[in-house]
């Protein structure tokens, strides 16, 4: 009798993990598969051919491609590293038990969440724009002489995009630093101040190390929403002025809906872009000395 309640109640689960995943087999591997043979497909709209490795050798030559996957770099390399800062530094702050009222900065610090991409979108070009809140301040404290066209400008407005997805962003992760710090033992800071350690010690000795997995998922999770950038940047500058701030996911955008569909060539470069994920992935696993 223990022996098949036990093959049912395995059955049962297979049977609950099968249906998830026949559903993430049909709705992401099998469209990686088919995005990959198209990828080694070229031509205009629905008439393609094979043509083997051509899409990824055009890559190569293509100006665009650089420029725009430089710039997707950029944004992560300067982004997620104060992003993430910034998350694990409030976290800690509202991780006081001391603190009053942190119920209502927590809220506060994760409604920018919440807001819509194009809301907030078009609230950061106004408050940047060259008659908005940030130039009429600098203007006041005399720090410029005239007003400086921040989304108009190559370097402000890569500037403002990254002051933009701090602003949004810096919440939602700060969010999975404070559930793992509500998860560590309070017994083991308890111990720590037995033994004299500051709150510096305590906190490079014993959070940091405990959070280790934590801020390895935050930071696939930053590269992998970084690499995909799209509604910021379109919203904002729409990829200008020219390329400036043009990320890959627009560009694969472009190339397959704005310019002559070119479905090939769009699929090779997301394959790339895939490739870059889990090329990344793979170093900041080893930075942050995961191990099984």
């Amino acid at each position: 009798m223990k022996g098949q309640r036990r093959k049912k109640i395995k059955w049962t689960g297979w049977s609950m993990v099968l249906a998830a995943s026949l559903f993430v087999l049909i709705f992401s591997y099998i469209p990686m598969i088919q995005a990959f043979i198209l990828s080694l497909q070229t031509g205009k709209g629905a008439n393609l051919k094979f043509a083997g490795f051509d899409n990824y050798i055009r890559m190569l030559q293509d100006s665009t491609f650089w420029v725009t996957l430089g710039n997707t770099l950029f944004y992560a390399v300067i982004q997620i590293p104060i992003m993430l800062l910034i998350a694990l530094v409030t976290a800690v702050l509202l991780n006081d038990s001391r603190l009053k009222g942190r119920g209502i900065y927590r809220t506060c610090i994760f409604l920018p969440c919440v807001t819509s991409m194009v809301s907030y979108a078009i609230l950061f070009k106004n408050i940047f724009s060259v008659d908005g809140v940030v130039n009429q301040l600098l203007l006041k404290l005399n720090l410029i002489e005239e007003a400086i066209p921040f989304v108009l400008d190559k370097n402000w407005a890569k500037v403002v995009i990254i002051f933009a997805l701090i602003w949004r962003y810096t919440g939602y992760y700060m969010i999975f630093f404070l559930s793992a710090m509500q998860n560590i033992d309070s017994s083991v800071y308890e111990a720590a101040k037995m033994d004299g350690c500051n709150f510096r010690q305590t906190f490079f000795k014993i959070t940091m190390p405990l959070l280790k997995p934590i801020i390895f998922l935050t930071g696939i999770m930053a590269l992998n929403n970084t690499l995909q950038l799209f509604d910021e940047v379109v919203n904002l500058t729409n990829g200008g002025p020219g390329n400036a701030t043009r990320t890959i996911s627009e560009y694969i955008y472009d190339l397959s809906f704005v310019y002559v569909p070119s479905y090939g060539y769009a699929a090779a470069v997301s394959y790339v872009v895939l490739i870059l994920i889990i090329i990344l992935t793979i170093v900041q696993k080893g930075m942050t000395g995961e191990k099984k």
